[in-house]
């Protein structure tokens, strides 16, 4: 066989948004460790101390048991402690709780959703649009399910009631529903009675609901005192039998995104189906890391940090809306959630009126975005290849210091006030 057809075997696939811009600004000279390069396209918090937070793990003991394999659902331990942790945080009270049976350990977000995806069968699962970038290959690439748009409004703030859903469930005949909440990009957040219906509304019409929480101690309207997290294990009435399976980590909310230690939550059915879909997709994670993260989840640790987040992070949540806002970018809404900020930028002049065109400038700037259009999910790319709606909007990342972030939007004055002479 020749060279050309052996690799013409493969097919082409694309980068995810992150993935592409990053690549994108590596070609000019973007590094990592270049403290010259603002980065506001990561999807990743800082990972420093923070005020009040409990002291960053800095070294990783490995006994000589953890050598061997670790159980593909993860070791027993961990999943012990992640299912503690939620009964503790959401299910005070309630006669079911999870266990470690309800739990599979997995290296990484997207490897807990691939598992997911590779255990649906042949149904119909929606989606909302817009929505995490990565979404976009895992519905592609598993043949079993059909992958339904679900379009959600900016001139609404992308809000959708349960009578919708409920129609969307029925009309489409789904059997499963995949979305991120609070949303990437959008910053939407569903929660209290609204998300109390929507976990009602798969117990009585048999939908799965996959629900990526990824963000969800990332919560900016938290009654005042009050914890401010959120998850849909709140109101699960039956946790083997509820269709609510919840993808979590140390990633997002523990600011540990290079741990790859992500989990799967939910009916213990489901739990293994997905690790017996682990089993041939990834293998499982390591057995250190997994031992390094128990403290981690004791309670008291995750109170001190998510109060540390909530704290550093809404202060540049307002900075970033302030001299976004200034800058001309409208927003259909201020993100309830999460550390991205869902900006249109097509009052601004020029070629910054265009999400891509925005970035390709941004990147004279060394600074890093992402633009609208790669959260516009389309499996296959079966939709029509006319623009997308999401062409102005630009994803603005708060991850980064507050020093950074300072920096980047003063470039990013610079760049609209250049425009415009």
């Amino acid at each position: 066989m020749s060279e050309e057809a052996s690799f013409a075997a493969f097919r082409q696939v694309p980068r995810t948004g992150v993935i592409y811009v990053t690549t994108e600004a590596t070609r000019l000279g973007f590094s990592q460790k270049d403290p010259t390069w603002c980065n506001l396209g990561q999807g990743q918090p800082e990972t420093g101390p923070l005020p009040g937070a409990p002291p960053r793990v800095e070294q990783v003991a490995v006994d000589v048991e953890d050598l061997e394999y670790a159980p593909v659902a993860g070791i027993w331990e961990l999943r012990e402690a992640i299912a503690a942790l939620y009964n503790r945080l959401y299910r005070k009270g309630l006669k079911s709780q999870y266990t470690a049976e309800n739990v599979a350990v997995s290296g990484g977000g997207r490897t807990a959703l691939t598992r997911a995806a590779a255990a649906l069968g042949h149904v119909n699962l929606g989606h909302f649009l817009p929505d995490y970038t990565a979404y976009e290959e895992l519905l592609d690439v598993f043949k079993a399910f059909t992958a339904i748009p679900i379009l959600l409004e900016g001139d609404r703030g992308y809000a959708f009631t349960a009578d919708e859903l409920k129609r969307e469930i029925q009309g489409r005949g789904l059997s499963a529903l995949l979305l991120s909440n609070p949303c990437n990009p959008t910053g939407k957040a569903i929660g209290g009675k609204e998300l109390e219906a929507w976990v009602r509304l798969a117990r009585e019409l048999d939908c799965a609901m996959l629900i990526d929480e990824f963000y969800s101690h990332y919560v900016w309207n938290a009654a005042p005192g009050a914890l401010p997290v959120e998850s849909a294990a709140r109101f699960v009435e039956d946790v083997n039998k509820d269709p609510i399976v919840l993808f979590d980590g140390l990633t997002k909310n523990w600011r540990y995104p290079g741990w790859r230690i992500t989990w799967t939550i939910g009916p213990k059915p489901v739990i293994d189906a997905v690790a017996s879909a682990g089993s041939f997709l990834d293998g499982g994670g390591g057995r250190p890391i997994q031992r390094a993260a128990l403290p981690l989840l004791e309670l008291s640790a995750v109170e001190a940090e998510t109060r540390a987040i909530h704290t550093v992070f809404r202060e540049k949540r307002d900075l970033m809306l302030s001299r976004l806002q200034r800058l001309g970018v409208r927003l259909d809404r201020a993100p309830d959630g999460t550390f991205y900020v869902w900006g249109n930028v097509s009052n601004l002049p020029g070629k910054l009126s265009d999400g891509m065109g925005f970035f390709r400038a941004a990147l004279d700037k060394k600074v890093i975005v992402v633009p609208g259009e790669f959260f516009d999910v389309n499996p296959g790319k079966r939709r029509s290849a006319r623009a997308s709606r999401f062409r102005q909007y630009v994803r603005f990342s708060f991850g980064p210091s507050k020093a950074t972030l300072e920096t980047a939007l003063t470039r990013l004055e610079e760049l609209v006030a250049e425009a415009m002479k």
